[in-house]
């Protein structure tokens, strides 16, 4: 995958991914109207589909909803690259088949920036920078949740092949 960087601070809590008053619903489509509304106002306006958020340590602290990472994926965030994340976030992030990844070097990488990311590989590549950054690959079991589009997706799958 291959997007343009969008950078975001230190410890981004699941209320600034999207914030409380629109989780009367859980419907992708309308969470991702408001994706990171209250960090950057202008986020959805400006973003495209394949686009990467970089962010500091800790991301998606804060509360364990899913609403974050389902909103994240429905808005078109092609994946989050962060130093470190929060633990419920990163499990309920390849729950909802968003690929998130942890680089230390996370902090290197400018707003604006294009990367690409070889997932099987374990590297980031600053296409801009011309930069090259290792991480540690996906486990096989998490990678075949993004690639199944999630937790749910992929048990649908199985039960299929077990039907089959």
């Amino acid at each position: 995958m291959q997007g343009k960087v969008w950078k975001f601070g230190d410890n981004i809590d699941t209320d600034l991914i999207i914030a409380a008053r629109y989780l009367n619903t859980s419907e992708p489509s309308h969470l991702a109207k408001y994706v990171m509304e209250d960090a950057d106002p202008e986020f959805v306006s400006k973003m495209k589909q394949g686009d990467i958020i970089v962010a500091g340590e800790n991301f998606g602290c804060g509360s364990s909803r899913e609403h974050a990472p389902i909103a994240l994926k429905a808005a078109g965030i092609a994946a989050v690259i962060a130093p470190t994340f929060a633990r419920i976030f990163y499990r309920n992030a390849f729950n909802m088949g968003l690929p998130i990844f942890e680089l230390k070097e996370a902090n290197e990488i400018n707003e604006g920036d294009t990367i690409r990311i070889d997932m099987k590989a374990g590297k980031v590549i600053n296409v801009t920078q011309a930069k090259t950054y290792k991480f540690i690959p996906i486990p096989a079991f998490m990678q075949q949740l993004v690639d199944a589009g999630g937790l749910i997706n992929f048990a649908k799958k199985e039960i299929a092949k077990k039907k089959a």
